[in-house]
């Protein structure tokens, strides 16, 4: 076994070690082999539950918000080809703090894909007959979901240790293999598309209560989070992930990038309208459900599958059978990718230096850093166990994701002003305008994913703070361990009473109290729990940013301070969503043509155009807030960049 010698190792001298392998067709089936994964199995039924047939609106404005944000990445994985670069740039451009917010958000999302890949995988398969003790169903205040048994749980481990080992054998037996697997995602769509016109039922979009858009204009915009739309699409970043691994970074990343997200669009807006064609609106008693339905029909577990099942047509049923394999093809060639990219993103936020240096070694013989693949495989695999569903996770990690995703404009508009002496292989046309719109989407995607899981994600985000402090802050602040630790024990307590009132006082009222067949208002008191939880995190987050700056040796008070816009970022989306249309409730405006008595103090669209002037005053703040021209020079020399070529 190759050993690992060097203590210290250096970013320059550990992203050399990263193999040159991926060829331009290997960046595009990466990216594609993410985009194509459980999204197809299960993204189709619950954008159907989310917007009815409007979802089809939805997969088009997702495709093109995301083309959007990955085009300035593009400028950037040519500029910079980084592996686990989406964490990186925000370091080199505004430093430690916002850095490690964003990179602690991307991996939270990232370490998370395999395991629900996974947990996809059996789900689907065990819709079979015989199949039934993997998984079992079950209800929550947050819906009716479908989760795994023990036995269910331990075939998940099971894929979850081959993608371990996929990842093992090195980028070159991962690039060669993962073609052979995307071959696969995309013939099996198409062919699934071809037999589906034969099932076809154009009525089937008018056929309910309200026809096409039968739910509301609100809800097809929280498909776009809340579905897996985003969910499908965000894996686009492949190839920004695997960057450092290309042959030819400055040509390949930005074609790969872009040409994943158009192939994505294609294959998922065809699939959505000939699965709602194909839907037996008997089958599903959708009369009786509307669309949400869905969800909790014997469509839920395996969509496709149950389509074809049910189809009564000669021969359809054995291509159901197929369908099965690829429910097990799909989502693991998904989760051994995504396995990479949070193998990538530790690695990543290593090199930044908010984990230990040997965290970023790299094994010689594989060329892939051992620690974060074991660290990536073990947390997947606890991950598996206490989390319940798709439906429900899905919102979660795409917000999470595409919050991250805020600074690909931020970045590429500071690195213009401060970087001009580093070659721009790419350069996006246009990038003033550009920047701004992909802001801008990111902000629009984040918010209509809703107050029930922004409350969620923005704690879990704000919570990983104390782990900044107390090793960034001790090792290179300069801040005495006491502090850090003192301080940090005090805002998680506080992080933990709030998320424990958000979900049992706001939370739990908010949905329980009103449903479509017993619209009640929610009671005054779960207004007065969302003032108090707010007001406990603006002042505990202020003070302890303050704190960490106050602290800071002089030299690095600069880190903190070009991360405050982050903060008061943060603040504004968790606080401005309770009182917009996504707000806690179920409906700002009508569910199954019932209007309910809350109305939210800000209606769709004005909520939405709010947002989006907001989200430009701080996209004009976050480039204000980047660092100096010197300040960037120094890091991009850190990270090993070249200032006058791109050549490593």
């Amino acid at each position: 076994m190759e050993n690992n010698e060097n203590v210290n190792p250096t970013v320059s001298g550990e992203d050399k070690k990263l193999k040159k392998e991926l060829s331009f067709v290997q960046l595009l089936f990466l990216s594609v082999g993410g985009i194509i994964g459980s999204g197809w199995l299960f993204g189709v039924n619950a954008g159907a539950a989310t917007a009815g047939p409007a979802v089809t609106l939805s997969w088009l404005i997702g495709g093109v918000m995301v083309i959007f944000i990955a085009l300035t990445y593009s400028e950037l994985a040519a500029m910079i080809p980084r592996s686990g670069g989406i964490v990186r740039y925000p370091h080199m451009t505004h430093g430690s703090y916002t850095g490690y917010i964003l990179g602690w958000a991307y991996l939270l999302s990232a370490v998370t894909v395999p395991s629900i890949e996974a947990v996809a995988a059996v789900t689907y398969i065990s819709g079979l007959k015989g199949l039934g003790f993997m998984s079992y169903s079950g209800t929550t205040v947050l819906g009716s979901f479908t989760s795994l048994t023990v036995y269910g749980v331990i075939i998940a481990v099971l894929l979850m240790i081959g993608f371990f080992f996929l990842n093992y054998f090195g980028i070159k037996f991962l690039g060669r293999w993962n073609e052979y697997f995307v071959y696969w995602k995309l013939v099996i769509p198409t062919i699934t598309f071809i037999l589906l016109f034969f099932m076809f039922r154009a009525s089937n979009f008018t056929a309910l209560a309200g026809g096409f858009n039968a739910i509301g204009t609100p809800f097809i915009f929280t498909a776009i989070p809340g579905a897996g739309i985003v969910f499908s699409y965000l894996g686009f970043r492949q190839a920004l992930d695997y960057g450092g691994e290309a042959k030819n970074p400055q040509r390949d990343i930005p074609r790969a990038l872009i040409l994943s997200v158009v192939i994505g669009i294609v294959v998922y807006e065809i699939l959505q309208l000939v699965y709602i064609g194909a839907i037996r609106v008997s089958v599903a008693d959708l009369t009786t459900f509307s669309w949400s339905g869905l969800t909790v029909s014997s469509y839920a577990s395996s969509p496709f599958y149950h389509v074809f099942e049910t189809a009564g047509i000669a021969g359809f049923g054995a291509w159901g059978s197929v369908l099965l394999v690829d429910a097990v093809i799909s989502p693991s060639g998904t989760g051994w990718i995504y396995l990479g990219t949070s193998t990538r993103t530790i690695y990543g936020l290593a090199t930044d230096r908010y984990f230990p240096p040997n965290v970023m070694k790299v094994n010689k013989k594989s060329g892939v850093p051992m620690i974060p693949l074991i660290l990536s495989t073990i947390i997947g695999i606890i991950f598996i166990a206490p989390f319940p569903s798709w439906y429900i996770l899905v919102g979660f990690i795409s917000s999470a994701t595409v919050f991250t995703y805020i600074m690909g404009g931020v970045s590429l508009r500071v690195l213009r002003n401060t970087a001009k002496n580093v070659q721009r292989p790419y350069k996006l046309p246009y990038s003033k305008v550009l920047s701004i719109i992909a802001f801008v989407s990111a902000t629009l995607i984040v918010y209509w994913s809703g107050y029930i899981t922004l409350s969620i994600l923005m704690m879990l985000i704000l919570g990983g703070i104390p782990i900044y402090l107390i090793y960034y802050g001790t090792y290179k602040l300069g801040i005495s361990l006491g502090k850090t630790i003192t301080s940090g024990i005090i805002y998680w307590i506080i992080i933990g009473i709030s998320f424990y009132l958000v979900y049992y006082d706001i939370i739990i009222p908010a949905v329980s109290n009103i449903t479509a067949s017993t619209p009640i208002a929610a009671p005054d008191s779960v207004f007065y729990y969302f003032i108090a939880v707010y007001v406990m995190i603006v002042i505990s987050t202020i003070v302890l940013t303050f704190l960490i700056h106050h602290w800071a040796k002089d030299e690095n008070k600069k880190e903190i301070k070009s991360g405050w816009w982050l903060i008061y970022f943060v603040l504004f989306i968790f606080g401005f969503s309770y009182l917009g249309a996504f707000g806690p409730y179920v409906s700002p405006i009508a569910v199954a043509g019932q209007s309910f008595p809350y109305v939210p103090l800000l209606l769709f669209p004005y909520d939405t155009f709010i947002v989006i002037v907001v989200a430009i005053a701080f996209f004009f703040l976050a480039v204000r807030s980047g660092y100096s021209e010197d300040d960037v020079q120094s890091i991009l020399a850190d990270q090993g960049v070249p200032l006058s070529t791109l050549e490593d």
